[in-house]
């Protein structure tokens, strides 16, 4: 049985499509801007665009927003806290942090597809405070420690 991700509107938006998978094996449900007007997003400038929507994400499982590709390929429209991590007891609306990280001012329209929201599991662990750790192979082997 799926989980089932339960999805409220806010009012005025029912000529917007709820998220959803682009094809068969999509990991991400399309999200949609509920902006009244355009939001332009200069070169190196940060908004937040508006979903309208608001999540009950089922207990044990969080929600990701990740940048769509093509926008970040064509235009750098990236996600600066990517993944952004929803909590399964959110439930205020679902704004997505958006940066241009493009040459040239991008305007998100109403009704674009502009992110995904992935819905991921989520393992809960005992926190543990102790004197040792095991040694690994790479052991405190930091940033760029294996080359190229």
């Amino acid at each position: 049985m799926k989980p089932m991700l339960k999805i409220r509107r806010r009012p005025g938006l029912a000529d917007l499509p709820l998220p959803r998978y682009m094809s068969e094996h999509a990991a991400g449900l399309d999200l949609y801007a509920s902006n009244d007007e355009p939001i332009t997003i200069a070169p190196g400038e940060i908004k937040l665009v508006p979903t309208g929507l608001f999540l009950e994400i089922p207990p044990g499982y969080e929600g990701q927003v990740r940048a769509r590709s093509g926008l970040a390929l064509r235009h750098g429209l990236m996600l600066p806290n990517a993944p952004g991590t929803i909590d399964a007891d959110y439930r205020g609306e679902l704004q997505v942090v958006l940066a241009n990280c493009g040459s040239a001012p991008y305007t998100i329209e109403r009704g674009m597809r502009f992110a995904q929201l992935v819905i991921n599991a989520v393992a809960h662990v005992e926190v543990v405070e102790v004197e040792e750790l095991a040694e690994s192979q790479r052991g405190r082997g930091g940033f760029g420690h294996t080359g190229h």
